[in-house]
């Protein structure tokens, strides 16, 4: 431990805590752009950065000032925050990031969630004495998920920290000296032509408007003005955990009745859960597990459901393609199922039904426009946006969404269990599957459902579950850096799993790039997961399998599960990307 001074307050931390950490601990609010806290995302890394210079502390008896983000502080240590020097140190930081930034603020993505533009109306600045030219970028929109505006970025590198640390996908790296620097990609490529995966981690983390998600709400109201067009939604299960924030709810707070409510009064003919698809994808692909288990197939299997982790291995482990999942996401099933199962049932031709999305994560944009993932020449979902995006849209409607009464899916594919609304969660959708693949191998009832060592925000969580008098060695990661680690001990042969679940975004999808900001440090996260396990405990059924609607659909429809007309509609196949 080491004792030091912060404007006269003794501090006692631990050896190796940075001066604005220290700061944090007692309540002193030490601005700053560039800093990243990477413990909040199982990372145990300090982001070094320092690139922004508006943490910058007066150290007492010498002419010299600290960054604040990477100064380790030092027994006897004495700083001041609050001298005139660092408050006029402190403005001239933010008025040279405001000279070379664009001041579109009231039609800017980030407007009023802008970093820079709190701190500049923190600092009462209103005019800017430093005046010049301005690095002009090509705003590039190649790619289906995420936009670039270089000329909104302030090279706080906190995107090029979370996507090479955090994620290690290093599709983002500085480029360029002095003025002409800008965050880039590898040889200047479009951002679709790089190894991204568009997870999105890079748009949270963004401090101005310089990333952003592709917007499709607009497309959306236009296929509601559309009377030709069947208009169906669906709702991710992170989503109903998370939406409220957007209206001054408490974190965590489970609106899906007044999500409900509000998406049947904007014109959708069918509002359904995609909580459905998740158990229909639970029960094909706990019967693809049991059938490699049992036949002696590639293992382990690796859950399919996030978009980004599968363009991820595609990149980086092209050699073990053979062993995730053929399942679909649980949305392109539903997509699939409703432009074949509910177009029969309402008698619709599946080109006038309009499929749309509302989902937490930006890769499932992108996701969407796979064309392994269309049937007959037309998509299983046509639109995909946002938990953000929703949010902007029902505020569009002037609706006091806090007040709405609570009402239900539509039936026939609204219909859910506890196991399909854990999927938000990391974790869930392996404790998912084992619920269902331990009842198919045994024969017998699962007493405890509760599988509690996978759940949690740690990156990598591990488990074995008896079935059968066989050890079944399990493992979830989050976040892909996590991913990383854990399938090169599976290459290498380091470890042997039979059932592995990964999602991108650490935390899973309760913190996927679409979903409302927060700041970083908050238990927000822990708020939101929390919510879907309360979810999944309040549900009568809890097994995927054991869903009325679920049985119906095998019986009416598709047969046997993971059976020949399941496999044309609910899986799909992967493709070998290069690495650069």
């Amino acid at each position: 431990m080491i004792t030091f001074y912060i404007n006269d307050h003794e501090v006692t931390v631990p050896e190796g805590t940075t001066i604005l950490q220290a700061a944090r601990e007692i309540g002193v609010e030490i601005p700053t752009l560039c800093h990243l806290d990477l413990h909040s995302h199982a990372m145990d890394i300090s982001n070094e950065n320092a690139s922004c210079r508006v943490c910058m502390v007066e150290q007492e008896g010498r002419d010299k000032m600290l960054t604040a983000c990477s100064v380790v502080a030092w027994d006897g240590l004495r700083v001041r925050t609050d001298t005139p020097k660092v408050i006029r140190t402190r403005k001239m930081m933010i008025e040279l990031l405001l000279s070379d930034h664009p001041t579109d603020c009231l039609v800017c993505f980030k407007s009023g969630n802008c970093e820079l533009q709190t701190l500049a109306q923190d600092n009462h600045i209103r005019e800017i004495h430093y005046p010049g030219a301005h690095n002009v970028c090509e705003i590039d929109d190649s790619s289906f998920s995420i936009v670039r505006d270089m000329n909104k970025c302030i090279l706080c590198k906190r995107c090029e920290t979370v996507c090479n640390v955090i994620q290690t996908v290093g599709a983002l790296t500085t480029v360029g000296r002095g003025f002409e620097t800008v965050v880039g990609t590898l040889f200047d490529l479009p951002m679709n032509e790089t190894t991204c995966t568009f997870c999105g981690q890079c748009v949270s983390v963004c401090p101005t408007g310089a990333l952003r998600g592709v917007p499709r709400n607009a497309e959306v109201w236009d296929a509601l003005a559309d009377d030709s067009k069947t208009v169906v939604v669906q709702t991710a299960p992170a989503v109903r955990v998370a939406l409220g924030e957007a209206f001054g709810m408490e974190p965590g707070t489970d609106v899906t009745g007044k999500m409900v409510t509000a998406l049947r009064s904007m014109g959708f003919d069918y509002v359904y859960d995609t909580n459905f698809a998740a158990d229909v994808t639970i029960v094909e692909e706990a019967n693809e597990f049991v059938h490699r288990f049992t036949e002696g197939g590639v293992m382990p299997i690796l859950t399919s459901c996030c978009p980004s982790w599968v363009k991820f291995i595609e990149h980086n482990f092209g050699d073990m393609l053979d062993i995730p999942s053929s399942c679909k996401s649980p949305h392109e099933m539903f997509g699939s199922l409703a432009k074949t199962y509910l177009a029969e049932r309402i008698g619709k031709d599946p080109k006038d039904i309009v499929v749309v999305s509302v989902m937490p994560c930006l890769a499932k944009k992108y996701e969407s426009e796979r064309p392994e993932l269309s049937n007959e020449g037309h998509s299983d979902v046509d639109l995909v946006i946002t938990t953000r995006e929703l949010s902007y849209m029902i505020k569009e409607t002037s609706q006091d969404f806090a007040g709405l009464e609570d009402s239900d899916f539509d039936d026939f594919m609204g219909e859910s269990s506890g196991a399909g609304s854990i999927f938000g969660s990391s974790g869930g959708v392996l404790e998912a599957t084992l619920r269902t693949a331990y009842e198919i191998l045994t024969d017998e009832v699962l007493e405890k459902l509760d599988f509690t060592t996978l759940r949690g925000l740690e990156g990598i969580k591990e488990a074995s579950v008896e079935i059968n008098g066989t050890e079944v060695n399990v493992a979830t990661a989050s976040g892909l850096g996590n991913a990383r680690e854990l399938l090169e001990r599976v290459r290498n042969g380091d470890k042997q799993y039979h059932v592995i679940e990964i999602m991108a975004c650490p935390g899973g999808c309760i913190d996927g790039g679409g979903q409302p900001f927060f700041d970083e440090g908050s238990d927000i996260l822990e708020k939101r997961m929390n919510a879907i396990y309360e979810i999944d405990k309040n549900k009568p059924i809890r097994q995927s399998h054991k869903n009325p609607s679920v049985i119906k659909l095998y019986e009416d429809f598709l047969g046997e599960p993971y059976g020949e007309k399941a496999q044309e509609l609910l899986h799909t196949s992967f493709v070998l990307r290069p690495k650069a």
